[in-house]
């Protein structure tokens, strides 16, 4: 199952709510205000600091602010930021692959990831923020899902 960690989970949450202030935001209330811990959202907001999507300020009247507006941060750099790589298989890009002899599906896994990290980073923050993916994505449509297992393709 391709599936987005927690982490980044809130931290797109955390951006959000990042993005709507305009002050220096410390991570206690980032945490009352979205429900996430706050020892995890310190933590997300530490490691988006290392990465440069938020800056941190030191002092009495210390905090954490985006470091661009949401509009200018994808969905794609947040996941990169907390997961590392965007990448399906281990093949992708050139990865090691044990079975790349007799597989036979050689550089097509690549088309794939290649697609999902365009779309991706055609998302912004302000996107989710707005309810405008769809717009973002040329109106793409996505099925429900299935109810339960006796659903097929």
């Amino acid at each position: 199952m391709l599936k987005l960690s927690k982490l980044t989970d809130y931290a797109v949450v955390a951006l959000v709510r990042l993005g709507q202030k305009s002050e220096v935001t410390t991570s206690p209330v980032l945490s009352r205000s979205t429900g996430i811990p706050e020892p995890t959202v310190a933590k997300v907001l530490k490691i988006l600091a290392t990465q440069g999507i938020v800056t941190s300020q030191r002092g009495a009247r210390g905090g954490y602010r985006l470091a661009q507006p949401l509009e200018e941060i994808s969905i794609a750099a947040v996941i990169q930021a907390i997961d590392g790589p965007i990448s399906l298989t281990t093949c992708v890009d050139g990865g090691d692959c044990d079975a790349r002899s007799t597989c036979g599906l050689g550089g097509q896994w690549d088309m794939v990831n290649a697609a999902i990290r365009h779309a991706l980073s055609a998302i912004t923050l302000a996107d989710m923020k707005n309810h405008t993916v769809t717009d973002r994505l040329g109106g793409l449509h996505v099925p429900p899902m299935p109810d339960g297992p006796e659903a097929t393709a």
